[in-house]
This record gives structure tokens, C-alpha cells and sequence, in this order.
């Protein structure tokens, strides 16, 4: 059996740099109130995976793999979680304060926890701890809960957002970890697919049309002047460095750890909404919660290189 080696300096700060950009995405889509939730979730997701497409052409090109049916039917469930979860979360900004919404949405760590759990797939000690820490520390920031008024649909519909981005994960390790799936073969079409699906859902349940005349409802009015900068930084931000980097990490850390450092999100996300003049000042609880968001990401972090470093086959070492 194969060593399990603790993953390499270099994952770590593709991490740290996808949950920066991921973070900032909740108060750039606050600044585009205007546009229905759906849709402006799926302009996203469209003008990402027009970024991701040549790379996708470029590795199609240039590496092998074995597209079997087995493999297809992970991407289209890949896609599906990522519509559900973007759907969701979108959704929630207009409907619980911004605070309340990142803190339901990065609630997955004890979800995958719990999941972990179920199936008697033991997570190392400072993992579990370092999830129930940082979901901790976050619960205290939220008690700042910000602008805008808080709701229990909003937050239920961020907590589905949640469930769905354990799917992606799942899905994600399971491809770029064991099989080693070329990133951008994998990301693209899994962002295709959510961005197909998003924007049907926005045509049927919010009524945008292909009509460019008006622009805040069209289909495809994310390359109009008046939004193409905004959506341009989501894609390349948030879609290309946040979740692609995600994907890229994949190949090295569990879905576990990934889902901890995301915890961050609640205050990242706050502090860039206040610089950004969508968000109140944070107030104590914000100060309060952090640390412990921090120490809980650094647990898990820690508790994962332990666990991978001692995965070794008695039999490697006769």
C-alpha cells in the first residue's frame, strides 16, 4: 500500500488564497441588489466557465483520461450540488442579514462531521475539534448579524446551500483525489453544468428572458457595461482562484479541512462588506468569534497532516 503523505506547503496556500476569494463573493453580489438573486448567480457561473473553457480545450488536447459513465454521472451530480448550493446562498443574501447567511453556508464542517461519523470513517481528534471550534467561533460572530433583517427562510435556504457544497466536495475529492482527474477537465464541465442549470431556474421561476433591452433581467445581461466589471472579478475571483483552487486542493487535502478553512468565510466575508460600504461596522462579537475561527481552522489543519502522516501500511515499514 501507497504512503499517505501530509499534504505539501503548496496546497495550503492554494487554499488560503481560494478562501480569500471566495469570500469576498457574498458582498460584490450584495452590490448587485438590483438583479434577481437566480440570475445573478448564473451570470456568474456563465462568465466562470467562459474562463475555465480553453483551459478545459487545453487539457483535453493534452492529457488522458478515462471518461467512463461512472465518471460523467459524478460531474453532472458535482453540477447539480453546485446549483443547488449557488441557488440557495444567492437566494438567502436578499433574505437574512449577510452575516447570518456566510455563517449558515459555511455550516458544512459538522455536516461532513456528522457524515464522517455515520459511515464509521473516523476523523483525527483536533479534525472534530477543530470543526466544532471554528462553527463555535462563527456562531459568536454571527451575533453581529449586520445590516439587513434576519429571517428563518433566509437562513434555512443558506444552511441547504451548505448541505449541497458537501456534495461538491464529496464529488470533487473523489475525482482529483483517488483517480487524479485533470482540474480544469473536472471544473468546467461541473460549472457548465451549474450554470445551465441556474439559469434555467432563474428563466422559470424568475422570469428572465433572452431579451437584451432590459438588462438587469436578461439571461446574458452580465456583459453589459454596467456589469461585466463585477461579474468579471466573480469569475475570475471567487470562480477562477476561490472555487477552481478549491477543486485544486482537492488532489492533496480531505473535504474536511477544506469545509473548516471555509469557516472563515462569516468574518472575511463581513470585513469586505463593511470596506466595501454593504455591511455595518463589525461590532465586538465579530472580534470575539474570529480567534476562535482561526484556532479551530489551525486544529483541523494540524489534525489532518497527523492523520495522513500516520495512514502507512505496517507492511511498508518490514
Amino acid at each position: 500500500m501507497e504512503h499517505s503523505r501530509a499534504p505539501p506547503v503548496h496546497a495550503w496556500i492554494i487554499l488560503g488564497i481560494a478562501v480569500l476569494a471566495v469570500s469576498s463573493a457574498g458582498a460584490v453580489f450584495m452590490l448587485m441588489s438590483d438583479v434577481t438573486p437566480l440570475l445573478r448567480a448564473s451570470w456568474r457561473l456563465q462568465a466562470t466557465s467562459i474562463v475555465l473553457l480553453p483551459f478545459f480545450i487545453w487539457q483535453l488536447r493534452n492529457e488522458s483520461f478515462d471518461w467512463n459513465r461512472n465518471t460523467l454521472w459524478i460531474i453532472l451530480g458535482s453540477g447539480i450540488c453546485l446549483w443547488i448550493h449557488f441557488g440557495s446562498w444567492v437566494w438567502s443574501l436578499d433574505h437574512t442579514s449577510l452575516a447570518h447567511s456566510l455563517l449558515f453556508v459555511t455550516a458544512h464542517p459538522l455536516i461532513i462531521v456528522t457524515g464522517m461519523a455515520a459511515i464509521r470513517m473516523q476523523p483525527h481528534r483536533w479534525e472534530t475539534w477543530g470543526a466544532l471550534i471554528g462553527v463555535f467561533g462563527a456562531i459568536l460572530a454571527v451575533q453581529d448579524a449586520g445590516s439587513g433583517s434576519v429571517t428563518l427562510i433566509g437562513d434555512a435556504a443558506a444552511f441547504l446551500g451548505a448541505i449541497a457544497i458537501v456534495g461538491y466536495l464529496a464529488a470533487g475529492r473523489h475525482l482529483r483525489g483517488g483517480k487524479q482527474m485533470p482540474l480544469f477537465l473536472y471544473a468546467f464541465p461541473v460549472t457548465a453544468i451549474c450554470a445551465i442549470f441556474l439559469t434555467l431556474h432563474a428563466v422559470l421561476v424568475e422570469n428572465a428572458t433572452l431579451d437584451s433591452a432590459i438588462v438587469d433581467t436578461s439571461v446574458f445581461g452580465w456583459a453589459d457595461a454596467s456589469w461585466i466589471l463585477l461579474v468579471g472579478y466573480l469569475a475570475l475571483g471567487p470562480g477562477l482562484a476561490g472555487h477552481t483552487g478549491i477543486n485544486a486542493s482537492l488532489r492533496w487535502l480531505p473535504p474536511l479541512v477544506i469545509s473548516v478553512s471555509v469557516v472563515m468565510e462569516p468574518l472575511l466575508g463581513g470585513l469586505l462588506g463593511w470596506m466595501l460600504g454593504v455591511q455595518s461596522v463589525p461590532n465586538l462579537w465579530t472580534w470575539v468569534g474570529g480567534p476562535f475561527m482561526i484556532i479551530g481552522t489551525t486544529l483541523a489543519i494540524v489534525g489532518t497532516n497527523h492523520r495522513l502522516s500516520e495512514k502507512v501500511d505496517p507492511a511498508d515499514d518490514v
